[in-house]
């Protein structure tokens, strides 16, 4: 049986996703698995296309300290469980920089370069890369496919991708980028079938979890993200501040006299949702607490991605569409309609049954604007792209 793997490497958790290929572009989803805990209490969890549980190991923290270690005791498992190597393996990858614009064969000078952009996200790309290098130590005939978080905005104006520094910094690819562009992606083309003359028109999806950014889609392409050169910008997330004062950052170095790894283990680690309450990066636990903290927490949360959504409409020029999706935008039906109800001077009106269901048109009928809830797939994105290569290149 021919399949494409497919894997999303965090920093302490390896998901992945396997998908069978038949003789034309089908890729029907067999198996959907993480090996979380890595280095702490490491557990791995697959299930199958039907949602049952076929697989459930708790491994030693030596048996599993790093990303390396986890593709080890998942090609393992997988191998044995299917009996066949996958056809292909297709990564998401956080950063392509100003080089990559689509989904790329890896090869030697594509990791060379891909290595070079860790500083512009440090969190994400070396876990990325990580079980990339494990699989061509291991199988260096497999062909392996980095599919980038910052492809689909590539396509963005000059004018929204500058900052307002020296022409020679932009040429070094110091400029705006975005990011979970393959969620972006992803819901575009749902909104084609789900709503084909909404996704021609001005749409801002808002990818809302523990990593958090909103997209201007015009005709279904981006024109616009809150996200820039790297993954801080934008909302506050889960340990992320989003927008911030650069004399912020001044003042940590200057008057602080932090260095620059505490300052960036501070943005990555400390900051966001965590930062403002003090109690946690979970929006679940933050909504089901009664510390005032946690309230102020939600609030400045609903509070900036209203503002961020004005400031992606003024862009389009109007807004005919809003989408939620991602772990706290399909399942946080409270978040929704405290952002719905910032929004009202944008037309925007939600159904209370339809949103505290999540279906997934959740405007009400007076609404000007549509407003759905998609859940978003970025493995099945990627499947589709390391698919169309492997067609490809057998041609």
């Amino acid at each position: 049986m021919a399949t494409i793997l497919i894997v999303n490497a965090g920093s302490s958790s390896l998901k992945f996703q396997l998908f069978s290929i038949d003789g034309g572009d089908t890729l029907e989803r067999l198996l959907k698995g993480q090996l979380d805990g890595i280095g702490t209490k490491p557990r791995l969890v697959v299930r199958d296309a039907r949602g049952q549980v076929v697989a459930e190991n708790a491994f030693s923290a030596d048996k599993v300290e790093d990303l390396a270690a986890a593709q080890d005791v998942v090609g393992t498992w997988l191998l044995g469980h299917v009996g066949t190597p996958p056809t292909a393996v297709g990564h998401r990858v956080v950063h392509g920089g100003p080089f990559y614009s689509e989904p790329t064969v890896v090869d030697d000078q594509v990791l060379v370069t891909l290595e070079e952009l860790i500083p512009l996200a440090p969190l994400h790309q070396p876990n990325n890369l990580a079980p990339i290098h494990s699989i061509r130590r291991q199988r260096p005939d497999l062909l392996q496919v980095a599919c980038f978080d910052t492809a689909f905005h590539r396509g963005h104006p000059e004018i929204a991708d500058r900052f307002a520094i020296p022409e020679a910094f932009y040429r070094e690819g110091v400029r705006r980028y975005g990011f979970h562009g393959l969620s972006y992606e992803y819901i575009a083309g749902r909104l084609r079938e789900l709503a084909p003359d909404l996704a021609k028109g001005r749409v801002i999806v808002a990818h809302l979890g523990s990593g958090c950014s909103m997209c201007a889609l015009v005709g279904g392409r981006s024109v616009e993200s809150t996200m820039g050169f790297t993954a801080l910008d934008g909302l506050p997330m889960g340990t992320r501040p989003g927008q911030i004062d650069a004399g912020v950052v001044l003042y940590l170095l200057g008057e602080k006299v932090m260095d620059v790894k505490a300052v960036e283990h501070l943005l990555y680690h400390e900051c966001g949702l965590k930062g403002l309450s003090g109690i946690s990066s979970d929006m679940r636990e933050l909504l089901a607490s009664s510390d005032k903290r946690a309230r102020l927490a939600l609030d400045y949360f609903v509070y900036r991605v209203a503002m961020a959504a004005g400031a992606l409409a003024a862009a389009m020029g109007g807004l005919d569409g809003f989408v939620f999706t991602a772990g706290v935008g399909e399942n946080a039906p409270t978040i929704r309609q405290a952002i719905a109800e910032r929004l009202a001077w944008l037309g925007i009106e939600v159904d209370p049954v339809a949103n505290a269901e999540g279906r997934l048109r959740i405007s009400s009928p007076q609404s000007r604007v549509t407003v759905l809830t998609v859940p978003t797939d970025e493995e099945r994105m990627i499947a589709g792209h390391t698919l169309a290569i492997l067609r490809h290149s057998a041609r």
